[in-house]
């Protein structure tokens, strides 16, 4: 056996027990404590509903929802214990060991509800997750082609996400997607209650009379919309949410708190000061007078498709779109780069902005649908775009900027926000791990 191979051998052995290790740690703590767990999983949008769900529910319930990028088999354990990842440090990782033990031991204040995303890269994934702990409330927010190099189909994510709902008890509570047929479905194999939110007609939790809001001088400031639940009909105002989608986010808190016997009156008022996470559609002010959308944290298509259309119906002056690759996507890469360049088309942004290799597709679509070229750019190098970006900026524009994690997109927001000493408080990646890495166009 080779060194090398003997080394990667070795280190996924230790990974191995380490998960094991934490998998029983952590239901040690769940059997002693039995907090109410409310799971969240879906290709898009988990991150948004759990940090929904937790503002509405934290002044009325001690919570712990899952930090970070704490959504795998070391991240929700982790969560569950209450305590910080060990990385690559030993000693790190005794004091996980000796912090278990100390709430093991002896009684401590344990949160009563615990909000858990449950992601998935593989099969398989999900249902790990879910028989970790017991969940008492389910909820999916949507079924789309992230990952789906290692699913192959919209129906293999969609069975993969349906685990966390299978695995609900008869007193429990699944929340799906009705606007998602994928989704929707699952109703159909379920044990559990299931309470449906969305914009359809047929949704148990229905927004509707959705408009934007905008300051007396015209300027963007949110979102409002009417909840419509069992013949109430209150309204919600989403004062840091831009997205339209994140009015599902809102939903599902609207859901969740239902649940646990709060009103609507307080679940709207709570609601009013939700912020979406870092990097998800959030209004940046730029240099020159100019509004940023930062929705730097990822891109799918359908996310991509979808700050597309914010980007659309604000009402502003001139709209620059700035979209980075969009990863992960395998046999489906071409075809969904070549939709964005239809989409850009469709909306008629004045300029756009292309950032690494695959956005080539795009470039093409849209110069097949006669978008003047001179208004195309296209860049390989973040400085080299920023400085581009600077210098067509005027007053009053409008700017998108959207990309996969991996293409680093903050830093361009970095360059042309009006306050860059503010990057750590408003944009993703900021930690001194992700600060360290050398940026490579892949």
């Amino acid at each position: 056996m080779s060194k090398l191979k003997k080394l990667t051998t070795e280190k996924s052995f230790c990974f191995s027990i380490l998960i094991k290790c934490l998998r029983w740690m952590a239901l040690r703590v769940w059997k002693k404590y039995q907090p109410q767990v409310i799971g969240i999983t879906g290709s898009i949008g988990k991150t948004s509903a759990k940090e929904a769900v937790a503002r509405v529910l934290e002044e009325k319930f001690f919570l712990r929802k899952s930090d970070k990028n704490y959504n795998n088999e070391i991240g929700l354990p982790l969560t569950v214990i209450g305590a910080k990842s060990g990385e690559k440090s030993l000693w790190g990782w005794f004091r996980v060991l000796a912090y278990w033990l100390w709430i093991i031991i002896f009684p401590v204040r344990y949160p009563k509800i615990l909000i858990l995303e449950m992601g998935a890269d593989r099969p398989g994934d999900i249902r790990y997750l879910a028989d970790l702990v017991k969940c008492h409330i389910g909820i999916v927010t949507e079924v789309a082609q992230s990952h789906i190099e290692f699913f192959g189909s919209l129906e293999n994510i969609a069975r993969e996400k349906e685990e966390l709902v299978k695995s609900l008890q008869k007193k429990d509570l699944a929340i799906l997607n009705a606007d998602n047929p994928l989704v929707s479905a699952m109703a159909q194999n379920l044990k559990s209650a299931v309470l449906t939110f969305g914009f359809s007609e047929f949704a148990d939790l229905r927004a509707t009379d959705v408009s934007f809001n905008y300051s007396e001088y015209g300027e963007i400031q949110g979102l409002s919309f009417k909840l419509n639940f069992r013949g109430i009909s209150i309204p919600v105002r989403l004062n840091n949410v831009l997205a339209k989608h994140q009015i599902y986010s809102a939903l599902i808190a609207a859901a969740v708190a239902e649940r646990l016997g709060m009103n609507l009156v307080e679940i709207s008022s709570r609601l009013t000061d939700f912020s979406s996470p870092v990097g998800r559609l959030n209004l940046i002010a730029g240099i020159k007078k100019t509004f940023i959308i930062d929705d730097t944290y990822n891109a799918s298509w359908d996310s991509t498709a979808a700050a597309l259309e914010v980007l659309r119906e604000i009402k502003v002056g001139r709209k620059i779109a700035v979209l980075g690759d969009m990863l992960e996507l395998g046999a489906e890469t071409e075809k969904s780069h070549r939709q964005v360049g239809r989409k850009i088309a469709e909306i008629k942004a004045n300029r756009v902005f292309f950032f690494g290799r695959r956005m080539k597709f795009a470039w093409e679509e849209l110069k097949k649908r006669n978008f003047n070229e001179a208004d195309i750019f296209y860049f390989e190098n973040h400085a080299d775009l920023s400085r581009k970006l600077q210098a067509e900026m005027r007053e009053g524009d409008l700017i998108l900027i959207k990309g996969s994690q991996s293409l680093r997109m903050e830093k361009v927001v970095e360059e042309v926000m009006a306050d860059p000493r503010a990057a750590g408080k408003l944009l993703c990646r900021q930690d001194q791990e992700w600060k360290k890495k050398e940026f490579r166009l892949v």
